[in-house]
């Protein structure tokens, strides 16, 4: 487990936003909806039995009934998986790294397929804060970068170039990497 530096708790307490109270810009979730804006912060780790699927072209690279949700203010949930859910043989490490102030350090995945590679399509904690155990070591994927679907339904990638949230029909925002969300 990583050490909670003073920048880490600096980052951790710069949120005006904590999900205790929906800012009045934010779209109000119609029925079987959630809202972003409803998430907590610091994050909550939700388990999720829908079936997610994770592809490039047709390859399947992962398909999971035991995946985690991870909802945090502002942003669209990320689908966690466990490594025995994933088709490990097509993911290798990728470069970089990369922190979270709630979860902790990460690392990427590559996946690869045939030789045709995705760089750092995928992300891990391999020792997260405290609090983020469960994700140990399950992997989270970019449906920016590949076919990801819940329940059949196709995912669209979160606004940004760095986030990784799964926006579905359930979800309503605004999200954090749109366009004028850097105030928030």
């Amino acid at each position: 487990m990583s050490e909670l530096t003073e920048e880490i708790k600096r980052a951790r307490s710069k949120w005006k936003y904590i999900g205790d109270v929906r800012p009045d810009f934010a779209d109000i979730p119609g029925p079987g909806q959630e809202s972003v804006w409803d998430y907590p912060r610091p994050p909550k780790i939700d388990p999720d039995k829908r079936t997610v699927l994770v592809r490039f072209d047709n390859t399947l690279i992962a398909e999971s009934g035991n995946s985690v949700r991870i909802l945090e203010t502002s942003g669209p949930p990320v689908f966690y998986i466990p490594q025995n859910d994933i088709d490990m043989k097509k993911l290798e490490k990728g470069r970089g790294s990369s922190l979270c102030e709630w979860k902790g350090p990460a690392g990427y995945w590559n996946v690869n397929v045939e030789g045709r590679i995705i760089a750092n399509a995928g992300w891990t904690y391999t020792s997260p804060f405290a609090g983020y155990e469960y994700i140990k070591d399950y992997v989270a994927f970019y449906p920016s970068k590949l076919d990801c679907f819940v329940d059949g339904e196709k995912v669209l990638p979160q606004p940004g170039e760095f986030y990784g949230g799964w926006v579905t029909s359930e979800i309503t925002g605004p999200f954090k990497g749109e366009k004028g969300s850097e105030w928030w």
